[in-house]
């Protein structure tokens, strides 16, 4: 079996891990271990990248035998984050993660060394979480029991040529515009039930860059892990 860490960035992404992508990946011969960035009694919340570089370089170093990725999003990222004002320069939500997953895959390396970093794959969930939840408008209003709503979050998604292009401003960021029309809006306890009633398959086919992250994670299914850490294909 293939073992993956997860480092989340909160608790609605440890729920999400757990709920849709465990059930997906387990039969694959790949298993998910998601945890909160951060050390015990400070867990979740904001990303910064030392506390980012403590929890890849712990799971890295001292588990040798797996892997590790990354689930945390782009919006209030630090402006010193690695690749975050290059990524501000502009452009769409493709060009911006790639900006920012190759720089900070960069100064990983530089801090941990390469051998490590190929069992280390990067991604950043543009803009936010919530994005994810405008893959189906009509099943997210549904999936938190505010169906009359599903109309008004139908408009927010066509204004947008997919989900992950939601930008990241203050105030339009995509939970902000979920709190536009739904004020009581939870994220731990809304986000897993939307996504539920959205469904896996749903997600990745209106996100892009998501679909990409799973497909580079399901294609570790070829691969072994030897005690040194190297990698090889099966």
């Amino acid at each position: 079996m293939i073992r993956i860490h997860i480092v989340c960035e909160g608790q609605t992404e440890e729920a999400f891990v757990n709920n849709l992508l465990v059930p997906h990946f387990t039969p694959l011969g790949i298993l998910l271990y998601p945890s909160l960035i951060g050390k015990p009694g400070h867990k979740g919340g904001f990303v910064n990248f030392n506390r980012l570089f403590i929890d890849v370089r712990n799971r890295l170093l001292y588990d040798k035998t797996a892997w590790c990725t990354t689930f945390f999003d782009y919006y209030r990222l630090p402006k010193d984050f690695p690749g975050k004002s290059e990524a501000d320069k502009g452009g769409n939500a493709k060009e911006k993660s790639t900006r920012l997953t190759t720089r900070l895959a960069a100064a990983l390396d530089e801090n941990i060394g390469t051998e490590p970093l190929r069992r280390f794959v990067p991604y950043v969930q543009m803009h936010e979480f919530e994005g994810l939840l405008f893959s189906n408008p009509a099943k997210f209003a549904s999936g938190i029991c505010r169906p009359h709503i599903g109309g008004q979050l139908q408009k927010i998604r066509e204004k947008f040529t997919n989900p992950e292009e939601i930008n990241d401003d203050p105030t339009t960021a995509p939970s902000k515009r979920i709190q536009s029309v739904c004020w009581d809006y939870e994220k731990p306890t809304y986000g897993t039930l939307a996504a539920l009633e959205i469904g896996l398959d749903t997600i990745r086919r209106e996100c892009q860059l998501f679909d990409i992250w799973l497909c580079q994670l399901e294609a570790l299914a070829s691969t072994r892990v030897m005690p040194d850490g190297t990698t090889e294909r099966r």
